[in-house]
């Protein structure tokens, strides 16, 4: 079963949707950025006075818990509520959790106070959101000795959302159908901000298409592929971060649909 990733990255440079984000404060550039140069529209606004006014103007509400505070969580439930009550995705990428107690809670916080559409983070983050004992080293992953694709379709299932888990190989499951995305460049793990970037990107294609995992599983088809491009012509992680937007800007259906390598799950039957 192949799907039209293309067709989703076409609506999203035709609809230019708005894109709130309430993110890290080491990599609001790069997701400010990246969400442009796919076409869409993003707006990095904090302030409790306002996020619930610029939620509502918003296609989608993006929440990153990297450069956490207190006060900070306080205002993406503002935003949150706003967002929900419009009836926009609002995806939350919990950065860190695993970590440290107090992104445990926020993030725990988060998810039981509003509605969540997008849990993402890589393996340990989502595993400890699951429930699972993991730590997390920083922001990076460590191992986690269970298999991801139960894990991301159970808490999927008891969260009632779509969970993405990045990695090596992708797997993002609404539960019912879950996708293996198989894309990407090993380089992309030693630059700060690209799991942010993602993110925002599947952000983006979540405020264009309402199959949150075929959004999610889209969004990182098209920034993968990307990767791939732009590592052909880089020469370190410097030029490939360069690299990488003019490749996401130049993206076409004829690179995608010869690239794109994504696995569908459906049942006990891959396709």
């Amino acid at each position: 079963m192949k799907i039209n990733v293309y067709e989703l990255l076409e609506r999203v440079r035709t609809n230019k949707p708005v894109v709130h984000h309430l993110t890290n404060w080491v990599t609001i550039y790069d997701c400010a950025n990246i969400v442009k140069v796919f076409g869409a529209s993003p707006v990095m606004a904090h302030a409790q006075e306002e996020v619930a006014d610029m939620a509502k103007i918003a296609s989608a509400l993006v929440l990153n818990i990297g450069t956490l505070t207190v006060d900070f969580v306080e205002a993406m439930k503002i935003a949150a509520k706003s967002a929900n009550e419009k009836g926009i995705p609002v995806v939350l990428d919990v950065c860190g959790a695993g970590a440290t107690n107090l992104r445990n809670k926020k993030c725990f916080e988060l998810l039981d106070s509003v509605k969540i559409n997008i849990i993402k983070g890589n393996a340990s983050e989502v595993a400890r959101i699951a429930g699972e004992n993991v730590k997390t080293k920083g922001v990076d992953a460590t191992d986690v000795n269970k298999d991801l694709i139960e894990i991301a379709k159970m808490l999927a299932m008891s969260r009632n959302c779509t969970v993405v888990i990045t990695g090596k190989e992708d797997v993002v499951s609404d539960g019912k159908i879950t996708f293996i995305v198989k894309n990407g460049h090993e380089i992309m793990s030693h630059i700060v901000g690209t799991g942010c970037m993602a993110t925002s990107v599947i952000g983006t294609f979540a405020a264009v298409e309402k199959d949150l995992a075929l959004a999610s599983a889209s969004a990182l088809c098209c920034f993968e592929v990307a990767a791939e491009i732009a590592i052909k012509k880089s020469k370190g992680p410097g030029s490939f971060k360069t690299n990488l937007y003019d490749a996401v800007y130049s993206l076409d259906k004829k690179t995608i649909e010869k690239m794109q390598n994504i696995e569908c799950i459906l049942g006990n039957k891959s396709y």
